[in-house]
């Protein structure tokens, strides 16, 4: 029976649900529930799911969460959803079994969309918007809690959501002393504050232990199976990514969702990227008037041979465009990290999507192809961003990471990072001495085969050194050219380059069904967690079997062009309305054509595994 419980303890009968008899059993759910928070923005509430966050991953409980805020003014609703799972399923999940409602202003449809059964902790300012008996309801009074522990009125408001945290963490099991750790660690430079938090958790604690009835749904206990992980934003790591891939400049300008990329980055490489002599800074990183300049730079700095990028998204990357044909055309190495949000225009500054990747492939006009990598994790963006200035000095042309507002912003259970191993690759420059040794310099000619050219860099002493760079026709020795032999052999040789990367961008992961199968799935970037979760459960409740393969980066390695022809059907699983990536590949490999079939999500949510099940099934006729 489901009951809404009071301070006073009262409650009142609501009709049953399908998971009555295992509730009923007195058997809860362990490391296994979705708890989503709805508060208003600017409230300090980000703090306190934070430290909810951390306090289940510190348990050892794999943990994944995931924020949800408006893209305009501070008041409006927010959202933010924790899903703890034993088995590292913590994609998003739609349905929310445990709900904190802080915000009038959206609690009739907050509590509107909860399923029947769900756990609802409801502020008490708030109970004449309950009309539903069948949530399992328990009514809180945070203004009276958080009153005596927070003397200063002005700051209550702020304070009062660490007071859910202890409710929370009482009902659910999570242990007191890991909140305070986590409150120790989120407020690790204010101790005032972290003491005034610490407080205000403790006080919500103690009253859901001394009025809340017990729950018996779901528990959060003890487990190790965070051991060797970290929690980290995207866009932070990536940030790292690029200071131990050697970057030397950096330039940006503001935009949602890649600003906190470039505000990590300035953090971390005035700690470890200054002179211990001098304090001098070893780097340049640039706020621009806006993103032609800041792509202007990131060009102008890796024509001089540093090495440079800049982070922008979908709006930016429009204004990049002739910027980037330029990079592609004239061969200078450069690095775009694109933090992908919903467009086009405008459009959805706050929500998620892979909506870049068709505009990225080819931006620019005229014949142009860039190389794409497709990070799928924290641990990936941090690898990638790294690898990407690599790749852009190897292949001598513009490097795009496909990011998302999902992956970049949110916060993610990953593995620690690994730092590299091997020297930075310079790609083909010649020096002075290599000019003495050899009895020609064409800075656009072919030598090896492979489409890259040898390039000097500016200030190297030799005659042989100098070239001109520019975006007009040239010839192999880059003297300005209009003839047709000229223009139509450069651009074979850009399109063999681009042949060459397809050999040395990160190779596609491949995942086998336990059975034989003619089907298969790809996808990419933050689409694989719920993916597999999905093929987890194609398999057990559907039979259906499936192999998996992620891939990771365009031109398509060899590997993902054997696994499309050696499928009857694939599934492309995309973020995105138009099947950007499935247009791609049915393009420049038309024999695959008629095995690939499109599963898509655009609604500017993260992807989750419901969405994809469903699809399948039903193009599956299940």
């Amino acid at each position: 029976m489901n009951r809404r419980f009071s301070p006073a303890g009262t409650e009142s009968a609501g009709p049953l649900t399908a998971d009555e008899p295992q509730r009923a059993s007195g058997t809860p759910l362990i490391n296994d529930v979705v708890i989503s928070v709805a508060t208003s923005n600017g409230t300090g509430s980000q703090s306190a799911n934070l430290v909810l966050t951390r306090s289940i991953f510190q348990m050892g409980i794999p943990v994944g969460a995931k924020n949800l805020f408006p893209s305009n003014i501070q008041g409006l609703p927010t959202w933010f959803t924790i899903r703890a799972n034993q088995h590292g399923w913590v994609g998003r999940r739609a349905d929310a079994d445990v709900f904190v409602a802080m915000n009038r202003e959206s609690v009739k449809e907050d509590l509107a969309s909860l399923k029947p059964g769900a756990i609802l902790i409801l502020n008490e300012e708030l109970r004449d918007a309950l009309e539903r008996d069948d949530l399992i309801t328990y009514i809180v009074p945070f203004a009276k809690i958080v009153e005596p522990v927070c003397p200063e009125v002005k700051l209550r408001r702020l304070v009062v959501n660490m007071v859910y945290v202890g409710v929370v963490a009482h009902l659910l099991g999570i242990e007191l002393e890991e909140v305070e750790k986590a409150i120790a660690k989120q407020f690790l430079a204010k101790p005032k504050a972290a003491e005034l938090n610490c407080a205000a958790a403790r006080a919500g604690f103690a009253f859901a232990a001394e009025n809340l009835p017990p729950q018996h749904l779901y528990r959060l206990e003890r487990m190790n199976a965070t051991q060797g992980k970290i929690l980290i934003e995207g866009n932070a790591a990536s940030a790292i990514g690029l200071m131990y891939g050697g970057i030397q400049v950096f330039a940006w300008y503001p935009i949602t969702p890649s600003s906190s990329l470039a505000e990590a980055l300035t953090e971390i490489m005035d700690d470890f990227r200054c002179d211990p002599e001098t304090g001098k800074a070893t780097y340049a990183i640039v706020q621009a008037e806006d993103e032609l300049a800041a792509m202007g730079m990131v060009v102008g700095a890796g024509w001089v041979g540093a090495r440079a990028a800049t982070a922008t998204s979908g709006p930016g990357i429009s204004l990049m465009a002739e910027l980037a044909g330029l990079a592609y055309f004239c061969e200078i190495p450069s690095v775009i990290i694109d933090v992908q949000r919903v467009g086009p225009s405008t459009g959805l500054p706050t929500r998620t999507s892979q909506g870049d990747v068709l505009k990225a492939y080819y931006l620019s006009h005229g014949d142009c192809k860039h190389v794409l990598l497709f990070p799928g994790n924290p641990a990936e963006l941090y690898e990638f961003s790294m690898r990407a200035l690599d790749l852009a000095q190897r292949l001598q042309t513009l490097v795009f990471v496909m990011s998302d507002l999902d992956l970049g912003m949110n916060y993610w259970m990953t593995d620690e990072f690994t730092p590299p191993s091997q020297p930075l690759d310079r790609g083909k420059v010649l020096t002075a001495e290599d000019l003495d040794r050899i009895q020609e310099f064409a800075r656009y000619r072919d030598v090896d085969g492979d489409g890259i050219p040898y390039r000097t860099l500016p200030g190297t002493h030799h005659p042989k050194a100098p070239f001109f760079t520019q975006g007009a026709g040239h010839d192999d020795r880059a003297r300005r050219s209009e003839k047709p032999h000229d223009w139509s052999s450069n651009l074979d040789r850009l399109a063999h380059k681009h042949e060459t990367a397809r050999q040395l961008v990160p190779e596609s992961v491949l995942q086998r069904a336990a059975k034989p199968t003619s089907l298969g799935i790809v996808a990419y970037g933050s689409s694989d967690l719920p993916v597999r979760e999905a093929i987890q459960k194609l398999t057990l409740n559907h039979g259906i079997d499936v192999d998996y393969l992620r891939i990771r980066a365009l031109p398509a390695t060899p590997s993902t062009l054997e696994f499309l022809r050696t499928h009857e059907r694939v599934y492309v699983v995309e973020q995105n309305r138009d099947a950007q990536l499935a247009t791609i590949l049915r393009a420049e490999h038309p024999e695959v054509a008629t095995r690939l079939r499109s599963v898509l999500h655009y609604n500017g949510l993260p992807l989750d595994a419901a969405t994809v099940v469903n699809q399948i099934c039903q193009q599956e006729g299940e």
